[in-house]
């Protein structure tokens, strides 16, 4: 009965830190994908700056608008509609910036903070 105790314990410890693992692979690529639509959405508008004359004066109007289509959606004001822009404009290439190096990470290893705790290894 220990010993059956004792497989369970691992079984759950294991499957326990692969969801851990993948919830934070899940959350570096949902900020990886973030940043690319952010220098994207920096781009569009320097673009359109550049090839239709438009000044700063369009920014609050498609924040405005952002706002009105998707109101549940955060993150797209006027403020940082402008940071997207200087963003892309501080890195024009697309290379010049790279995602979080730990997004680029395979087989990430993170550790049970109770492990140790507890008296046991969590790899």
């Amino acid at each position: 009965m220990n010993s059956d105790l004792s497989v369970y314990s691992h079984l759950l410890a294991d499957i326990k830190t692969r969801i851990q693992q993948a919830q934070v692979r899940a959350m570096l690529a949902v900020n990886s994908e973030l940043i690319h639509l952010y220098w994207e959405i920096g781009q569009i508008l320097d673009s359109r700056q550049q090839q239709e004359g438009w000044g700063a004066g369009i920014i609050p109007k498609l924040a405005a608008d952002l706002h009105n289509e998707l109101p549940e959606l955060k993150g797209f004001s006027e403020r940082n509609l402008k940071r997207m822009l200087a963003f892309y404009r501080a890195y024009t290439k697309s290379e010049d910036f790279v995602p979080q190096a730990v997004a680029q990470m395979h087989g990430l290893y993170l550790p049970d903070p109770q492990a140790k705790r507890l008296g046991r290894h969590s790899h």
